[in-house]
């Protein structure tokens, strides 16, 4: 998560990426770009604005030397030498070429940028930002043509969100140099993170706590919704999101005791860890911090709706951990030989 408010561009240009599988080749520019105002505080907000909401950040990774990382090595040349800047810009798009290994991936334009003065955490930075723009909107464009207007139709990029994007910043911690990456044309998720990038989730409070949130909301879906229905699926839901906003930090044989009542619960839910993390091929802590930034992107992904076959759905608040136990009854009819939901309200709102 970053604050742009001081942010500025210090070099900008745009080169084009082709696809080696359908014969379509790299075009490269030879000069940055020379702004003017409108266009300038257009693009910068544009450019920036998708990474001020973003929680998670990621390390860059190698698997014999992290200083073999083709993008975090580009990234020092352009902080460390500013005469740098094109010809590595080049290397950069020559590097994305080379990982289109499939005719799914799409050509476009890409964007690299140097910034100055980005905020995170409590102080400033430079970063490198690399964007990749994969399509463009149809849009109207009206002109002047012997003392008549006319219409014309022409392809831009929309400037609402970036396809692709990350933002290299010049500071790292114990794990290395910090990352933020976005991509909202996730056809293939490797091509970006892993084998452009080749980044990777430090091992940090936002993945403990995001690691934790999912292993939970899976479990609550594939367990407790198939064998005990969706009111205890909920409720669990509930629990442990109350859970992690009461505590600073995450015990798993706390959580445990205070969000199962039933033992045969806790001996499911160690089951399923077990097998959560083989298939997943993560690590779930016993004991870590709670991340609030993480909390609160996790919690906005959390279903707790009861869906019936008769089209009707109960949603049930997250944020009211008792409130399905104590106004919520389910029960059998054994005349219409269904299952039923008794709902106790004072009024409606």
């Amino acid at each position: 998560m970053i604050k742009r408010q001081k942010a500025s561009i210090k070099q900008l240009i745009i080169h084009k990426v082709g696809n080696k599988f359908n014969d379509t080749k790299n075009k490269f520019s030879d000069e940055t770009i020379d702004f003017d105002e409108a266009t300038y505080n257009l693009i910068l907000p544009y450019l920036l604005k998708p990474f001020v909401s973003v929680a998670e950040t990621y390390r860059f990774h190698h698997h014999s030397d992290v200083n073999l990382n083709e993008i975090n090595t580009y990234s020092d040349q352009i902080f460390e030498t500013e005469s740098e800047f094109i010809p590595v810009s080049k290397h950069i798009v020559t590097h994305l070429f080379e990982q289109s290994n499939s005719a799914q991936i799409k050509t476009g334009d890409v964007l690299v940028c140097h910034f100055e003065n980005i905020q995170y955490e409590d102080y400033f930075t430079d970063a490198v930002g690399i964007f990749k723009i994969e399509n463009k909107t149809e849009f109207f464009q009206t002109y002047l043509e012997d003392n008549s207007y006319d219409i014309a139709v022409q392809k831009g990029i929309q400037a609402k969100k970036v396809d692709k994007g990350c933002l290299i910043l010049n500071t790292s911690d114990r794990e290395g140099k910090i990352v933020l990456s976005v991509d909202n044309n996730s056809y293939d998720t490797q091509y970006w993170i892993k084998h452009f990038l080749n980044i990777a989730y430090p091992d940090d409070s936002n993945q403990h706590t995001k690691n934790y949130i999912e292993l939970c909301r899976e479990f609550s879906k594939e367990v407790l919704q198939t064998n005990f229905g969706g009111q205890e699926q909920s409720n669990f839901l509930a629990k442990t999101v109350d859970f992690f906003k009461e505590n600073e930090i995450v015990n798993i044989e706390t959580f445990k005791e205070e969000v199962f009542e039933e033992e045969d619960q806790i001996q499911l839910f160690e089951d399923y860890k077990k097998s959560y993390e083989s298939d997943n091929k993560v690590l779930i802590r016993n004991q870590f911090d709670v991340s609030e930034i993480a909390l609160k992107k996790q919690k906005q992904k959390i279903k707790t709706e009861i869906k019936l076959d008769t089209n009707i759905q109960i949603k049930l608040d997250v944020d009211a951990p008792d409130a399905s136990a104590e106004y919520l009854e389910r029960g059998y009819d054994n005349d219409k030989k269904m299952h039923f939901y008794k709902v106790f309200f004072n009024a409606e709102s």
